[in-house]
């Protein structure tokens, strides 16, 4: 593994040492790869990904604009997809990642449809 991936894998194990998601408060995590990216609502107590969202969906694919502007659509979706489980707060984890850009775009989207962090 090169020296960057390891100071990430070490951003991400301080991080989920910090966050943890539960049934009544889950934890909304987020995988940025080059090209995409990945979100889900995870209950770390049974170990279950109760919802999931991505840039790949079909109603966001189908839209034309920047990948900061298709993350704050897939943030949005998964707003959406929550509160319809009853999901109103969650703990966010930015999967090691800078709050910047994707993944403050797609946080965005999440709190605009009505999630709280």
């Amino acid at each position: 593994m090169s020296n960057t991936l390891q100071k990430k894998q070490k951003i991400r194990y301080r991080i989920r040492k910090k966050v943890t998601g539960t049934a009544t408060k889950p934890r909304l995590s987020v995988f940025r790869s080059n090209n995409e990216l990945y979100l889900q609502l995870i209950n770390d107590d049974d170990s279950v990904t109760i919802t999931s969202a991505s840039t790949r969906d079909k109603d966001i694919v189908a839209q034309k604009g920047t990948k900061s502007e298709k993350s704050k659509l897939a943030g949005s979706a998964i707003a959406r997809k929550a509160i319809d489980l009853g999901v109103k707060e969650v703990v966010f984890d930015r999967g090691g990642n800078l709050y910047h850009g994707r993944v403050k775009a797609a946080a965005e989207g999440a709190r605009e449809a009505g999630l709280q962090f």
